[in-house]
């Protein structure tokens, strides 16, 4: 289990567009306009990504809502905004304590570290819920080929004494980069002592898609969710 730890790029730049292009009628949250709430996942005129960027551009004729100048790419990122700020398809309201117990039983803890404990294969998940929405947490989850965080690749390397090594990589520079690999020895490479390497196209995580059952998918993101800084609780 690897989840990114990062937001996705694609979100990135939608939420600046929404910023820019929606929020002055929708409000930043989506949910100015009387029954209008762009964040809650439903929409009146539109249910697939195909709809939704179709309204973006064309608009919704005898409505306020105008046609937009924008590229279908930058709509797309628009409506990848929309998806990730929606909550969960499970449904809010999940059991944190019953996630936590998730974490530990599922083998989480295998690749990921809270607070101290778990392993440090994977990215550190104490205050993942500060950086990942709800609907990324579970797409993380259930389809974590969709979207991987640079930081978060599978790393392989050949060394020219024929030593293979797969681990994730801390840092980088020109002439090197330090990695935790996958017994948790932290190492520095030299680019020069390699043979080759390259990065995982897959991310090292398993989807959980048919290893939870809705219940528990929502326990287990509401326990996400909830690791937090400390200074935004």
């Amino acid at each position: 289990m690897i989840l990114a730890a990062a937001p996705l790029f694609a979100q990135q730049d939608g939420a600046a567009l929404f910023r820019s292009s929606c929020a002055n009628c929708h409000g930043e949250k989506g949910d100015m306009i009387v029954g209008v709430a762009l964040g809650s996942g439903k929409f009146r005129h539109g249910s697939t990504d195909d709809d939704l960027v179709k309204i973006i551009l064309t608009g919704i004729p005898g409505t306020g809502m105008p046609p937009n100048t924008m590229t279908q790419p930058q709509a797309r990122s628009i409506v990848a905004y929309m998806r990730a700020i929606a909550p969960p398809a499970g449904g809010a309201g999940g059991d944190v304590a019953a996630g936590a117990a998730l974490f530990g039983s599922k083998g989480c803890m295998n690749c990921h570290r809270i607070l101290g404990n778990g392993s440090r294969v994977g990215p550190d998940l104490s205050e993942i819920g500060s950086f990942r929405r709800p609907a990324e947490l579970e797409q993380s989850l259930t389809d974590p080929d969709a979207v991987i965080d640079p930081d978060n690749r599978t790393f392989h390397a050949t060394k020219k004494d024929g030593t293979q090594i797969t681990g994730r990589v801390i840092d980088e520079d020109a002439f090197g980069m330090r990695i935790i690999d996958s017994k948790e020895h932290l190492m520095a490479l030299n680019k020069a002592d390699l043979k080759e390497y390259s990065f995982a196209k897959n991310s090292g995580m398993p989807s959980f898609k048919t290893r939870l059952s809705a219940k528990e998918m929502t326990d287990l993101v509401a326990y996400l969710s909830s690791l937090k800084r400390m200074d935004a609780k």
